[in-house]
């Protein structure tokens, strides 16, 4: 696995490690709150969470990247998750769940940047993220977190935490890299 290793200002972000698995179960991936959006199903079990560990490192073998750990440089405290999933070797999606004590500190907007300025750096035409409909602070962060509004995909994806189990409408945002190599800037919405 890489030793990677991303700073911003207040976070560090790093490939998640065999020994995170009980800061992962505990912290946010067994919370049904925090879980409610996101497209992995809740961690009802640690072998859940060791399922995560090893497909995170079948992704860093795969990939020039894969998740990520959201840590606090102050504490070291485990924040949450985000990272990159490629689906070819020019386009891959972006996301982030956070702890529920982490929320509303603009740590989602810090990691998302931090994701748009690395997939920068690793040559992406095409990286995106989706988000619920309904999810509003979601999309407020990726745009705050450098990705435009492209538009909304019907019927799109199932969100295996939700009582409806029927694909849900989902909000699409990306960063494109144009004609002249250089990334697309995100348009403030209207």
């Amino acid at each position: 696995m890489v030793a990677l290793r991303l700073e911003t200002t207040r976070l560090i972000l790093r490939p998640p490690r065999h020994e995170d698995l009980e800061a992962i179960f505990a912290r946010y991936a067994s919370d049904a709150e925090v879980t409610r959006y996101v497209g992995f199903a809740r961690h009802i079990s640690r072998a859940d969470t060791e399922a995560f560990l090893d497909f995170s490192q079948s992704q860093w073998r795969r990939w020039p990247a894969g998740p990520m750990l959201i840590e606090s440089r102050a504490t070291g405290a485990l924040l949450g998750s985000t990272g990159l999933d490629f689906e070819t070797e020019y386009r891959a999606s972006a996301g982030y769940v956070l702890a529920r004590d982490s929320w509303g500190h603009g740590f989602a907007t810090e990691a998302m940047h931090a994701m748009v300025e690395f997939a920068d750096t690793l040559g992406l035409q095409r990286l995106y993220a989706l988000c619920h409909v309904q999810h509003v602070r979601s999309a407020r962060v990726l745009e705050r977190g450098g990705l435009q509004l492209e538009g909304t995909l019907r019927r799109h994806m199932v969100f295996p935490n939700m009582a409806d189990l029927r694909a849900q409408d989902v909000l699409c945002y990306s960063r494109i890299r144009g004609d002249d190599g250089r990334m697309a800037e995100a348009v403030a919405p209207p």
